[in-house]
């Protein structure tokens, strides 16, 4: 096997050029049984999505997250943003994260998986973390979705520490959020599919 090529430093990373990202038209907010209905038929033709969640941060010692507050999805053109203050977009993310058959892939879940077992009552399945997939692969340590996408893309994924730590339990999230929260899986998605990994090929590298 060819070994892997380094991964970029930060300084070079810095000099890289944006990462492209989903526009608002792009993105659905799940936020009412009406959209949870057509967010639910819309990925039901999806064998693979780019995954991740987002929560309030919490600030007191020994504080325990309420989260996760949004669940989103991404495939090749277009991304889902759950907010689970509804119901019925709880029980369809739910649904969702339950499903074997959906190859859930993103970067750093050891987090979500432990709230959305909290939150939900059950373990996500055909969950595949990306940085397993890539030690896999040969790389010694986890690159993360920053570094991953330098590799495989030579861009810059740009990440905002204000939005990462802002108020995700709010009943209505800013534009800003919104973009945030669907381009973190849709990079996600983007680099599996820049892997050229099928899902089986996740299944026996993840060891699920």
């Amino acid at each position: 096997m060819t070994s892997p090529a380094a991964p970029p430093s930060s300084e070079e990373i810095a000099r890289l050029e944006p990462f492209e990202r989903l526009g608002l038209e792009a993105i659905r907010v799940v936020d009412s049984p009406d959209s949870a209905r057509a967010a639910l038929a819309e990925l039901a033709g999806h064998e693979v999505v780019g995954f991740d969640t987002e929560a309030r941060p919490t600030f007191r010692v020994g504080e325990t997250s309420q989260g996760p507050h949004v669940v989103q999805f991404a495939g090749p053109a277009r991304a889902w943003v759950f907010l689970l203050r509804d119901e019925a977009c709880r029980d369809a993310a739910a649904r969702l994260l339950a499903e074997p058959g959906l190859a859930k892939v993103g970067f750093g879940l050891e987090g979500d998986r432990s709230q959305i077992q909290r939150k939900f009552g059950l373990p996500p399945r055909g969950v595949h973390d990306l940085n397993t997939v890539l030690r896999r692969l040969g790389y010694a340590r986890s690159l993360g979705a920053r570094r991953a996408v330098a590799l495989l893309f030579r861009r810059r994924f740009i990440k905002s520490k204000r939005l990462t730590t802002s108020n995700w339990s709010l009943p209505a999230l800013s534009a800003q959020q919104i973009a945030y929260a669907a381009n973190d899986a849709w990079a996600a998605f983007r680099v599996w599919q820049a892997l050229g990994l099928e899902p089986r090929q996740l299944e026996a590298d993840n060891g699920e």
